[in-house]
């Protein structure tokens, strides 16, 4: 058999080798998979050293919860492998390219319109890849987060916000594919270091636009209100010199009842987002705490997104929200966001450079179907996608293991700020709203955890607590 391979013509040799490594790496993630699912069934009982931290309704909730998305994302991932598997196998690639041809011919352009081609291509297979993406997108919206009472949109909503998506996507994509193409082809010898800085210069504006610019498009975004809580926040913030110029809350709670906070900027221009679900006196999940008469449904409240009850408080009190902020700006004290700036473009600049390498190879365009041609674009693809697909494995894990670090770190970091007790509760109860599920198998979050398990956070920081 293996005789057999290495006796077929190279471009082949690649297209087996591609298509096998890709078969590899999926039944990896299907084991690693299946030994979590494993946890989630045969876990029903609270650990004891859990006991104290997580009662057994709430551990129920989130072991099904997680088993439900478990099983999704074994059928979902099942499905897109088969897909892309019979994409290469029945030539979708270059199909979908001599449709995207065709289109130009009925606008009387030839084939030395390239970029233009390629945007036709582009378009066509973002519009494939949305529209077999949505049922699986309605799925995991609609059933498994609607029954673990996460989903807060319509269908009316999330279509539309579907669309919106889509557009925006456009908007910014085919632009920036055709200036990079354009780059290729004019930069001569050193192309990849000017499609390089394009790409650095690209990333870096759409990081600094997006909350202001892009973001608002799909969600509102309101300054905190004066009080006691941006006070200390700005507080904080002026304790460790981060320059922070503006709070902002963003509505979550329209689309689910998940948390988180972060921020963004350069330089002096710095920002705070908090979701409204983090905050425990703010979220509109809240405001139904108190008994509540039945009101009748009608079209007009399901216009945009529903409001649904919660038994409980959701989110944090200030005190918590205050040491997760000191565990975020832990990662601006500590350097974590330019190191992992730092990273990604030293990981850019030795891709296109590899690029600039393998671009002339003829062999790569046959081996996928592009035998009279070699578009740049495809190139790109086959390149970055298929032929550094090892490569991107690798570098994925590295990243994750040493986004765990960081992540102790800026924990680390929060506790020198005396906030300790406040961060551990305030885990927990993240935790809780988001019902994650505290226990997992070893080698499932050593290969896709980027957070340290809950457990080895509340022990690090409890061992310091008691120091």
């Amino acid at each position: 058999m293996v005789e057999t391979i290495f006796d077929l013509p190279v471009e082949k040799q690649i297209f087996y080798a591609v298509l096998g490594f890709s078969w590899t790496v999926y039944l990896w993630e299907a084991y690693l998979s299946y030994r979590q699912r494993r946890i989630y069934r045969l876990t029903t009982n609270v650990p004891q050293e859990l006991g104290k931290i997580m009662d057994s309704e709430t551990f129920e909730k989130s072991r099904l919860y997680q088993l439900d998305k478990s099983n999704f994302s074994f059928w979902s991932g099942l499905y897109s492998e088969t897909e892309g598997t019979l994409i290469l196998l029945l030539g979708g690639i270059p199909f979908l390219w001599g449709v995207a041809g065709s289109v130009m011919t009925g606008f009387g352009l030839g084939s030395e319109y390239e970029i233009i081609q390629s945007l036709v291509f582009l378009t066509l297979a973002t519009l494939f890849s949305a529209f077999t993406g949505l049922p699986w997108s309605l799925y995991n919206t609609f059933v498994i987060e609607e029954k673990h009472g996460f989903n807060q949109q319509t269908i009316g909503f999330f279509l539309k916000d579907a669309v919106k998506k889509f557009v925006v996507t456009q908007c910014i994509l085919l632009p920036v594919t055709s200036l990079l193409l354009y780059i290729i082809k004019i930069g001569g010898d050193y192309f990849f270091i000017y499609a390089w800085l394009f790409t650095l210069a690209v990333s870096l504006v759409l990081v600094t636009i997006y909350a202001d610019y892009i973001a608002p498009l799909f969600d509102k975004f309101t300054p905190l209100p004066e009080g006691e809580l941006k006070t200390d926040i700005e507080s904080m913030a002026k304790s460790i010199s981060f320059p922070l110029t503006k709070v902002y809350v963003v509505e979550g709670s329209k689309r689910s009842s998940h948390s988180n906070a972060y921020f963004y900027g350069f330089f002096k221009n710095k920002r705070i987002v908090l979701f409204d679900t983090l905050l425990e006196d703010y979220s509109p999940l809240n405001k139904s705490g108190e008994p509540q008469t039945e009101q009748p449904e009608t079209e007009d409240a399901s216009s945009e997104s529903k409001a649904k009850p919660k038994n409980k408080k959701q989110g944090c009190n200030n005190s918590e929200i205050l040491a997760v902020l000191g565990h975020e700006l832990g990662h601006w004290k500590l350097g974590h966001t330019v190191k992992n700036i730092v990273i990604s473009q030293m990981n850019s600049f030795l891709c296109f450079s590899l690029f600039a390498v393998l671009i002339g190879r003829k062999e790569l365009f046959v081996a996928f179907g592009f035998n009279d041609s070699q578009p740049t674009l495809i190139g790109l693809m086959i390149i970055f996608q298929f032929i550094f697909s090892p490569y991107n494995e690798l570098l994925s894990f590295c990243l994750t293991v040493l986004s765990r670090r960081f992540e102790f770190q800026a924990d680390a970091f929060a506790r020198a700020m005396g906030k300790a007790s406040e961060l551990y509760s305030a885990l927990i109860k993240l935790n809780k709203d988001n019902l994650g599920f505290p226990v997992a198998d070893w080698l499932f979050s050593m290969w896709h955890y980027s957070h340290p398990p809950l457990l080895e956070r509340l022990r690090a920081l409890g061992s310091i607590k008691q120091d």
